[in-house]
C-alpha cells in the first residue's frame, strides 16, 4: 500500500464550503490563528510525547549491555528491525 494519513478526514485547505455569515476583525483573525496555532503545537507535542514514550519502551525490550549509551531513534528502530530477523531465523533453524 500506498502512504497511510491519519486524522485530518477530506478537509482541504484553501476556500471555504461555505460563505462567511460577517467579516471578522484582523485583531479577532489574528486571535483565531493564534488560537490554532497553540492548538496544532499541543497536538504535535504530544504526538512527540507519544512516539518518545513508545520509543523508549522497545529500548526497554531489545538486549543491551548497562554501559550502553542511549540509542539514537533511528538506531533503535534498526536495531528491533535486526533483532527481530536474528530471533526469526534462530526459530526457523531450530
Amino acid at each position: 500500500g500506498g502512504p497511510r494519513r491519519r486524522g485530518g478526514g477530506g478537509r482541504r485547505r484553501g476556500g471555504s464550503a461555505r460563505p462567511r455569515a460577517s467579516p471578522r476583525s484582523a485583531e479577532s483573525a489574528l486571535r483565531i490563528k493564534r488560537s490554532r496555532r497553540l492548538k496544532a503545537n499541543n497536538r504535535e507535542r504530544n504526538r512527540m510525547h507519544n512516539l518518545n514514550a513508545a520509543l523508549d519502551a522497545l529500548r526497554d525490550v531489545l538486549p543491551t549491555f548497562p554501559e550502553d549509551a542511549k540509542l539514537t531513534k533511528i538506531e533503535t528502530l534498526r536495531f528491533a528491525h535486526n533483532y527481530i530477523w536474528a530471533l526469526t531465523e534462530t526459530l526457523r533453524l531450530a
